[in-house]
C-alpha cells in the first residue's frame, strides 16, 4: 500500500523558513515524480513544485520561484520542500503527491496517483 506522509509544517513569522518532508512508503521512489501542492482556506488547490523521478528537473509556481527549493533522496524515500522568505500568502495546507513516471507536467496535479493528508503551514506575526 502506497503511503505519503507530510511533516514539518507549523507557525512561522513572515520572512522565516520551514522545511517540509514527504515520506513515501510502499513503492520505490526511483519511478515516481513527486509534487507539492497547497490549498489555502477558501481557495482552490494549486501546484507549488514538482521534481522528476531522478531529481534532475524541477518546476515551480511563479509565486514561489526563488524562495522554495524542492529536493529528493530516493535512497531515503523522501522528498523535501525548503521554504524561505515565507509570506502570509503562503499560509495553506501543503500536500505531497506521487505520479508513476519520470517527468513532471509542470506543477499540474494531473495524473497524480497518490496523495498525503497534508501538513499545515501558517505564516503570521
Amino acid at each position: 500500500q502506497v503511503q505519503l506522509v507530510e511533516s514539518g509544517g507549523g507557525l512561522v513569522q513572515p520572512g522565516g523558513s520551514l522545511r517540509l518532508s514527504c515520506a513515501v512508503s510502499g513503492v520505490s521512489l526511483d519511478y515516481y515524480v513527486i509534487g507539492w501542492f497547497r490549498q489555502a482556506p477558501g481557495k482552490e488547490r494549486e501546484g507549488v513544485s514538482c521534481i522528476s523521478s531522478v531529481g534532475d528537473r524541477s518546476h515551480y509556481a511563479e509565486s514561489v520561484k526563488g524562495r522554495f527549493t524542492i529536493s529528493r533522496d530516493n535512497a531515503e524515500n523522501a522528498v523535501y520542500l525548503q521554504m524561505n522568505n515565507l509570506k502570509p500568502d503562503d499560509t495553506a495546507v501543503y500536500y505531497c503527491a506521487a505520479n508513476f513516471g519520470a517527468w513532471c507536467r509542470g506543477v499540474s496535479s494531473d495524473g497524480m496517483d497518490y496523495w498525503g493528508k497534508g501538513t499545515l503551514v501558517t505564516v503570521s506575526s
